[in-house]
């Protein structure tokens, strides 16, 4: 009988598709939960033993995307509701006053993440390029320098900041905030990006110039292809922190430029904290990060195992 060192036995598929599977139901179960508290009812969502089973209504979203007012039964008979929307909340005794602000909330979001995200990949990308293809001086200090700048917890700073963009008038603006992320995420996307280049051998962009390439266009139409991979791995990693942040969104921004983390906790209800709008509100932010990491996963699978293996 033959036996591989290399190959897995049965029994060990069998106990690595078990352990595989339970880290899924473990990482997934909050996540589901936050999902299903968006389509419970206040009541349903404080119930004690939580409820498992339970009859889903969109009270919550209604909530998240609405503010409501008080009205007396006087007015809601001589003014009954016309909409699925407007009969959820006429059962509190309330009435649609308006929109609220999660949507300009989750715009700002956007803006700032994506904005962030882009200029962060740019300049880390030719940071990075200088740093692995040239003889910059005291590269050494400068990448250690680069580095340090994330052994510090971003709140060490936040007075300093703060205090800067007062003076500078960057306070509660969709620049400042871009500008702040930026920062924060160019040392990670310098350390990662010049990974990736390292690995481009020389000889492709070498070969180029040789062909009448100048050294822009090589950059351009022989390194960028190459290193794509680990430019998508970076930009999800920039977008993850710059989409999540939320210290220096608390300290900064105030109404123009609050982005929706700050914005979501503060949903009151009837009688207290609304879970229900929370968790929806919770379940609309989750999506674009989870959108752009699935559109990219491909990249970031490879950029993760880029060089592993080195021939």
């Amino acid at each position: 009988m033959s036996y591989s060192i290399t190959e897995p036995s049965r029994a060990q598929k069998w106990m690595a598709g078990i352990l595989v599977v339970a880290y899924a139901v473990i990482t997934l179960l909050p996540l589901i939960w936050i999902i299903a508290t968006g389509f419970k009812s206040p009541s349903d969502a404080i119930a004690y033993p939580p409820k498992v089973f339970f009859t889903p209504t969109l009270e919550g979203y209604v909530n998240l995307f609405t503010t409501r007012t008080r009205q007396t039964a006087e007015f809601l008979a001589a003014n009954p509701p016309q909409t699925w929307y407007q009969e959820i909340v006429a059962k509190y005794g309330m009435v649609i006053a308006g929109p609220s602000r999660f949507g300009e909330r989750f715009l700002n979001s956007v803006i700032i993440g994506f904005g962030s995200t882009f200029l962060s990949v740019f300049l880390g990308t030719l940071a990075a390029y200088a740093f692995s293809r040239f003889k910059v001086p005291l590269k050494d200090d400068l990448l250690f320098f680069i580095l340090s700048t994330r052994m510090m917890p971003p709140i060490a700073v936040a007075i300093p900041i703060f205090l800067m963009f007062r003076q500078l008038g960057l306070s509660d603006t969709h620049l400042g905030m871009i500008l702040l992320y930026t920062a924060v995420n160019l040392s990670l996307a310098v350390w990662l990006l010049k990974g990736f280049i390292d690995e481009i051998p020389r000889e492709y962009e070498e070969a180029a110039l040789i062909d009448g390439y100048t050294r822009f266009q090589a950059f351009r139409k022989v390194v960028l292809p190459q290193a794509a991979t680990g430019i998508a791995s970076t930009a999800i990693f920039c977008l993850i922190f710059a989409w999540n942040e939320y210290a220096f969104a608390v300290l900064l921004t105030s109404g123009n430029a609050q982005t929706a983390p700050p914005f979501i906790p503060t949903i009151i209800g009837v009688g207290g904290q609304d879970w229900p709008a929370v968790a929806a509100g919770a379940t609309l932010f989750l999506l674009p990060v989870m959108v752009f990491t699935i559109l990219l996963r491909k990249h970031l699978l490879r950029g993760i195992t880029f060089g592993a293996v080195r021939k």
